[in-house]
């Protein structure tokens, strides 16, 4: 018996026998399993020729078709009553015997003895029936073979339970040497270690690694002497439903209606042909049956081709993702009953360590064992109980581990040593360069993290500061880790005796920003240029730049200024236009006309001035923006 941790069990029966059967049990959920696994080999003469189950109906389904139904109480009747119209031969007493065709059992009313009913009989010799009392009825024998296979159907039935169904496999005739083997759904076996330190004498400390596997018996039988193996690891493993019927819908097609074709008259032609001879269709020919050919006996596959056919590398050990404890020891354990063996029984050297995690366990370091597995097995995850000098200490979770890898066991609270923690980030800047039109700006995202262990026993510590990694930030002005793994960095922190130490754990990454050099101010340049960020030149540089930057920017007020004079024209025109609309060309009103022309001339060459002011604005921007962009390309 072979189990696995995902929920199944791999089960091989063999046994010696002589016969054309073998019987097996199994429970209705584990029928699809059965189905997708059971191989049956017969190791000596003999073959195997088939396997029979029962279909996936109740008791009551699979009885519908019988005529024999037995209840708990009154069998007699209930047999006679479904002999009815079948030839039976009645025993009675006095030595007489009536053979005929039962008719059936006139039963009296109720609280009138049994043995009063009378069994009605048609008799073959006399063509006759007869009434005999049912008390004197001592057998039936049933001369009808379907009653007969009726009666052997319902008694079959009666001694299978619902919940189970027979699987039956099927042998030639003689002796045989058969083994069957197959997946059955079982509970996962378990695993639970005891860790045992010993007091240290010279040299490393050892510890006793005791480890023993958990199963249970969830067969109907007792199991006695049988080779067990647990399996560490994960396979693959689905139900796929092979027990349930599956018959898929057929499209339904109707027949044709044909009209039969009415009386055709032909001309006979005035030659007359002699009589073709007849030829056997082509279609009569090819659904001609062919001679038939001497029938082949199927080969059926040995013990011999299987193993030729599969190559067994697997050996009790390692099984490529797996690990597998084989115990060596024969084991029994009762029905329903469940059992412990031990798998591992290794010293170990290790090491004591007081490791702090807040993100596991707050203020207080863990006291824990650090220790390699050189047991050469795959150590299973499971509960672990540590016992130190005989003493009872604590307890843990065993990891899953493979031969030669390293595990912690973290089994409990040291009380005596406190942690508090601070944290902090900030922005530090740590460059600048010109980039095109932009200043690149690159800056330290610096992220700091202070532990502040307290030491309240008489005894100095090592503790080791578990800190969380961050990617892409790097360690700086920090003590260099004592070890690194996947999740955190461990620092290891001498803590004296009555005293409190501090860690500081500093870690920063690089980004960068950029900002355009238009924007910049004078007091920011000239910051920068004291922390040493740019050099004197560039400075200059952009200090040049920002007065060009100035001019452009006050010709741009200019060109509003003189956007908004422009409005304030237009709008004068347009009134004067209105007005001029209003006036005759004769009189006091023409020259009031003429004084309005007058002011909107006057209003032209406004606009005339301010248009010559813009363009020459514009002008001189382009200039000063060919003169920024002459200084960046100097730079570059």
């Amino acid at each position: 018996m072979t189990l696995y941790k995902h929920g199944v069990g791999f089960f091989e029966r063999r046994a010696s026998l002589t016969g054309e059967e073998a019987s097996l049990s199994f429970r209705v959920e584990e029928m699809n399993d059965i189905l997708k696994s059971l191989t049956a080999i017969d190791w000596g003469e003999g073959q195997v020729l088939g396997i029979d189950y029962a279909t996936p109906q109740s008791r009551e389904e699979r009885l519908e078709g019988c005529s024999v139904r037995l209840r708990d109480k009154r069998n007699l009747r209930d047999l006679l009553g479904g002999l009815r119209g079948r030839r039976v031969s009645l025993q009675l007493d006095q030595g007489e015997t009536a053979v005929g065709t039962l008719l059936g059992l006139d039963e009296l009313p109720d609280r009138q003895p049994i043995g009063d009913s009378l069994v009605s009989l048609l008799q073959d010799e006399v063509e006759q029936v007869q009434n005999f009392p049912l008390s004197r009825v001592q057998s039936v024998d049933i001369l009808d073979e379907r009653g007969a296979a009726d009666l052997r159907f319902f008694l079959q039935l009666a001694q299978t339970q619902e919940d189970y169904r027979q699987v039956t496999v099927r042998l030639t005739p003689g002796e045989h040497d058969l083994s069957v083997s197959y997946i059955a759904p079982a509970p996962t076996w378990r695993v639970s270690y005891r860790l045992v330190a010993a007091p240290e004498a010279d040299g490393q400390p050892q510890v006793l690694l005791l480890g023993w596997g958990i199963f249970d018996n969830r067969l109907e039988e007792e199991l006695t002497e049988i080779s067990l193996s647990l399996v560490a690891g994960m396979p693959i493993s689905f139900v796929y439903d092979l027990y349930t019927p599956f018959m898929p819908e057929r499209p339904f097609i109707e027949e044709e209606s044909r009209v039969a074709p009415g009386p055709v008259d032909l001309v006979a032609g005035a030659a007359v042909f002699s009589r073709m001879p007849e030829a056997e269709p082509e279609m009569m020919q090819a659904m001609a049956a062919a001679p038939a050919e001497p029938k082949k006996r199927e080969r059926k596959m040995s013990a011999t081709d299987i193993a030729e056919s599969v190559s067994v590398s697997a050996s009790g050990e390692a099984m490529g993702e797996l690990f597998q404890y084989h115990i060596t020891t024969p084991v029994s354990v009762g029905r329903g009953q469940s059992a412990m063996v031990p798998i591992v029984s290794t010293n170990l050297s290790y090491n004591k360590d007081l490791i702090y995690n807040s993100a596991k366990l707050a203020v207080h370091p863990i006291a824990s064992l650090r220790l390699t597995n050189t047991t050469g097995l795959t150590l299973e995850r499971g509960p672990a109980t540590v016992i130190e000098n005989g003493d009872y200490v604590g307890e843990a979770v065993l990891p899953f581990t493979a031969a030669g890898a390293e595990f912690i066991i973290p089994y409990a609270v040291e009380l005596g040593m406190r942690v508090r923690e601070q944290r902090g980030s900030r922005i530090e800047l740590y460059g600048l360069s010109i980039q095109g039109d932009y200043l690149l700006f690159e800056e330290w995202d610096v992220r700091w993290h202070e532990y502040q262990l307290n030491n309240t026993t008489t005894k100095p510590m090592t503790i080791l500061v578990e800190h969380p990694r961050t990617a892409h930030y790097d360690l700086f002005d920090t003590p260099k880790p004592a070890e690194t793994t996947e999740e955190s960095m461990r620092f290891a922190v001498d803590a004296p005796a009555k005293d409190e130490t501090k860690l500081r754990v500093n870690t920063r990454t690089l980004h960068q920003r950029r900002e355009e050099i238009r924007n910049q101010s004078y007091v920011n340049l000239s910051r920068y240029l004291q922390k040493g960020l740019i050099d004197q030149g560039t400075h200059d540089l952009i200090v040049e730049i920002l007065k060009l930057v100035d001019k452009i920017n006050d010709h741009n007020q200019r060109l509003s200024e003189i956007d908004k004079k422009r409005q304030k024209v237009y709008t004068a025109q347009r009134q004067i236009q209105d007005n001029m609309q209003a006036l005759s060309t004769k009189g006091r009103e023409g020259h009031v006309r003429n004084r309005y022309v007058d002011r909107l001339e006057a209003t032209e060459n406004s606009l005339s001035v301010l248009n010559k002011e813009e363009a020459l604005l514009q002008q001189e921007i382009e200039q000063l923006e060919a003169e920024i962009e002459k200084k960046l390309k100097i730079k570059d």
